[in-house]
């Protein structure tokens, strides 16, 4: 598929369409579409399909676009971030975080998955339920930052921090570990848990969290707990601790 990414903080892809060709999309990720192309909102693989699709953290009905003729479209990331292409075919599937789907070509089956192990689950960041992509086709995918790409080899480990999974093949292994430590657990900031993955396969991961920002953005604000910056926010740590509400 012919498609390019523009933007480099606020990233869009626009894929040109030929006759016939069609896209499905998340709701609400429409930057534009040109050229003769019909919208049409289905419920893929029913209402089951739908209710997973829920469960998995998007929307019970999908937004596919056919071109009838020479036609564009454009899907644009909610946040700040990347768009990634996943080519999938033989059989391969990948397993994502919740609402990182974008759009994808009309061959791509979105379901859930279900993670093994129940401390993953428990203390993994993205619950007991991932998205599993599959079929055949083209994903497009969305992270916050930027994305940092492994390719790993049978056995081998790399150990993240939670929030910071995008993406990672049905082949590789998720699981979570202890930091160890009472020191590094209470003031290393990156939490109790580490996520594992183990080869083989491949993995994507963002540099920036959406919940990352979103606890960083809050914190700069009245109601959060990490003041402003600079010194008008020093001033205002001084009068919090001395119990001054401005």
């Amino acid at each position: 598929m012919e498609f390019h990414v523009v933007g480099d903080v606020m990233q869009a892809v626009v894929i040109p369409l030929a006759g016939g060709e069609e896209i499905q999309a998340e709701p609400g990720a429409l930057l534009y579409m040109a050229g003769g192309v019909e919208m049409d909102s289905k419920m893929q693989g029913g209402l089951w399909g739908g209710l997973k699709r829920m469960v998995a953290g998007e929307s019970l009905f999908m937004t596919h676009f056919r071109a009838n003729g020479a036609a564009q479209v454009a899907f644009a990331a909610p946040h700040p971030g990347k768009v990634k292409q996943l080519d999938l075919a033989g059989g391969r599937t990948w397993l994502c975080q919740r609402d990182s789907f974008l759009c994808a070509t009309g061959g791509i089956e979105i379901g859930i998955a279900f993670t093994k192990r129940f401390g993953a689950g428990l203390f993994g960041g993205e619950g007991f339920i991932l998205e599993r992509l599959g079929g055949s086709g083209t994903v497009f995918i969305h992270g916050g930052g930027n994305f940092v790409e492994f390719d790993l080899v049978p056995g081998q480990t790399l150990r993240v921090d939670t929030g910071c999974i995008v993406a990672f093949e049905e082949t590789v292994q998720y699981d979570i570990q202890f930091v160890g430590g009472f020191k590094n657990a209470l003031f290393g900031g990156e939490g109790l848990f580490l996520a594992t993955l183990t080869g083989p396969g491949k993995c994507v991961l963002q540099t920036l969290p959406f919940s990352r920002l979103a606890g960083r953005i809050l914190g700069l604000t009245k109601e959060g707990t990490g003041g402003v910056a600079g010194v008008g926010g020093t001033l205002r740590d001084i009068g919090n601790i001395f119990g001054r509400n401005e």
